[in-house]
């Protein structure tokens, strides 16, 4: 295993860079192409959101792939390769898994255990089997990180730490208030009907708006989380879909809006927002989830406007209290890294194994073929048992050391157990070549069924 990440966070770099940085979903694409495209890269996953952008790789060598991971990331996100360098971070080997282990835990959120982490990393390995950039490696990684996550939130107390964005965004909104009491009756307008903007649109539906409406480029997902809202057994809340050429109109209208699209350019304008509050009384609420911002961050000095936004978020998140729990996740992940690690250690060496056996196997084969030349009178359950009884010794001789070499190789430090089998048995490369290709065609998550 040669894993390594390089990426770039709210905790390594300011908002403005990682607004400049932001990757579309086409951009993302395009990156993990150029990445397998790339020649120290044989496997390549993005996981972005709207505070991390990370690629992950397979490489062959570490410092040919730091260069060209942190070249490919700064070509794609339009921001220079000098002035993103600083910002950038590398993990390695177990520290990368250690990494990720953490992030799809919650621990390196802005949002300390916050669990919609976990549905981006979903969405980043759905996209890289989706590509054929995700082989064996990192559908391991990303499937175990997947399972640790939701051990940790299982297991443990994080959630009492954790929160989604979108809460603690309102909570910042609420200014200390209980939110269900400062949302009660309100009209909320929420930009956007992904992930995030269904999130925010349940939220505020259970902390008691009175009414939600959802502006989205595609009227036809806009409907479908109206639709979501008010089904029966659902919120209960009064919901209407409205094209994004009415923003304007019902922006004069709203207590409270949230956004979070995907577009490049500021969807609320300074301008917009100030012509909302042309001749209004009550304030007005904006909660910008966006990365890049949605909303002009010059609106906070218009008189009546309270703005909230990623970059205010992780401001306040730096003085948020850890919960207890986290210790306990801490343990939990050490205890993963360590296991991930052994076992694709031990899985590293099973070709050699393999193609060991196999090769036993053919000395056998051979060996009863050059008998049966010299005693061509020996009947079916002669040659059978004979066959049997040399099978059997090959078996024992064969089964200690192939049980301890997979012991060994899961063991830091035991990757050489596999190059020391191939020389000492003179095993073939091609053979060993083509089992672990067998092992890949396994993983693939056309054989493997959805994730």
């Amino acid at each position: 295993m040669s894993l390594l990440v390089v990426g770039l966070s709210h905790r390594s770099a300011p908002v403005s860079v990682l607004e400049r940085a932001s990757l579309d979903a086409e951009t993302r694409g395009k990156l993990l192409q150029d990445t397998l495209a790339a020649e120290p890269a044989t496997e390549a996953a993005v996981l972005a959101t709207c505070n991390r952008i990370e690629l992950y790789a397979d490489v062959d060598k570490f410092h040919a792939g730091v260069a060209e991971l942190s070249t490919l990331l700064a070509q794609h996100s339009g921001v220079g390769l000098e002035e993103l360098t600083p910002y950038l971070y590398v993990h390695y080997e177990d520290r990368a898994v250690h990494h990720l282990f953490s992030v799809a835990c919650g621990l390196d959120s802005m949002v300390v255990g916050e669990g919609q982490i976990l549905g981006q990393i979903k969405d980043a390995l759905a996209r890289g089997q989706e590509l054929h950039t995700a082989g064996r490696l990192l559908n391991d990684l990303f499937q175990q990180a997947l399972r640790v996550g939701k051990r940790a939130h299982s297991e443990t107390g994080i959630d009492r730490a954790g929160q989604s964005l979108v809460t603690f965004g309102l909570q910042q909104l609420a200014a200390g208030a209980d939110v269900t009491g400062w949302a009660e009756g309100k009209r909320a307008l929420v930009i956007g009907a992904g992930s995030m903007s269904s999130l925010a649109a349940a939220t505020l539906a259970r902390a008691g708006v009175g009414e939600i409406v959802i502006a989205n480029r595609t009227a036809d997902r806009a409907e479908r989380l109206v639709q979501i809202l008010t089904e029966p057994g659902g919120t209960g809340v009064a919901a209407r879909a409205v094209p994004m050429a009415s923003v304007g109109d019902e922006l004069t209208r709203a207590d409270v809006v949230v956004s979070c699209t995907g577009a490049t350019g500021l969807v609320l304008t300074g301008v917009a927002v100030e012509a909302a509050m042309d001749g209004r009384t009550a304030p007005l609420a904006l909660l910008d989830l966006a990365m890049p911002r949605d909303i002009d961050a010059a609106v906070h000095r218009l008189e009546g406007v309270r703005l909230v936004d990623i970059e205010s978020l992780a401001e306040a998140s730096a003085d948020a209290p850890m919960a207890a729990d986290v210790d306990q996740v801490r343990g939990i992940v050490a205890d993963e890294v360590a296991a991930f690690g052994a076992a694709q250690r031990a899985a590293h060496i099973t070709p050699t194994v393999v193609a060991l056996r196999t090769m036993a196997a053919d000395v056998v084969t051979g060996e009863m073929a050059r008998l049966e030349g010299r005693l061509p009178d020996l009947d079916d359950k002669q040659r059978a048992e004979i066959t049997q009884t040399v099978r059997r010794v090959v078996d024992k001789l064969l089964h200690a050391p192939t049980v301890r070499v997979k012991q060994l190789a899961g063991e830091p430090g035991g990757a050489g157990y596999a190059d020391a089998l191939r020389t000492l048995f003179d095993l073939d490369p091609e053979t060993v070549a083509s089992v672990s290709r067998a092992d890949v065609n396994d993983a693939d998550p056309k054989n493997r069924g959805r994730v």
